[in-house]
């Protein structure tokens, strides 16, 4: 079942590797059961800020993974299914916070200048990102921010494929 996760506006805030992410800074998606796979077909980011902002980006995996989670957005692309009885979650906000991998953690640099900038992200025939179960360090996907730059306003869609 391929599947949307989205949030219309949010801005980054650069953390360091294997440090707590803050709420509603990062867009991460994790798996919805113990033994579900997940593949990330296409990401796109779209910039949003009134000046220049370049925002260092990157997908990866989540060394801690986010607990008590407060889900957003994610739907079936295709309007005749029905969403699948324990789909992945995608959030923002947690109690236990997320924190990316410091080797696992960079998977796809997503970076860009978030005046007006975007950042379209599709998977090659032989390119597999994906996520395994629900707990770390394979259950857990994010996009957050690193040093480097003054991350602006942004907004973000993931569509992947639940197998």
């Amino acid at each position: 079942m391929q599947l949307a996760a989205a949030f219309t506006a949010w801005t980054p805030a650069a953390v360091a590797d294997t440090t707590n992410m803050t709420d509603s800074t990062h867009h991460t998606i994790q798996g919805g059961t113990s033994t579900q796979r997940s593949e990330v077909l296409a990401v796109e980011i779209v910039g949003l800020a009134g000046a220049s902002a370049p925002t260092p980006l990157w997908m990866g995996r989540n060394s801690t993974v986010g607990a008590t989670l407060t889900a957003g957005r994610i739907a079936p692309q295709d309007g005749s299914s029905v969403l699948i009885a324990n789909p992945p979650t995608s959030y923002q906000i947690s109690t236990t916070k997320p924190q990316r991998s410091a080797t696992l953690g960079y998977l796809a640099n997503l970076g860009l200048n978030a005046y007006g900038g975007l950042i379209r992200w599709y998977r090659g025939p032989e390119q597999r990102m994906s996520m395994v179960g629900n707990t770390a360090s394979l259950g857990e996907l994010g996009i957050s921010c690193v040093a480097g730059g003054t991350p602006g306003s942004v907004q973000s869609a993931v569509t992947l494929e639940t197998i």
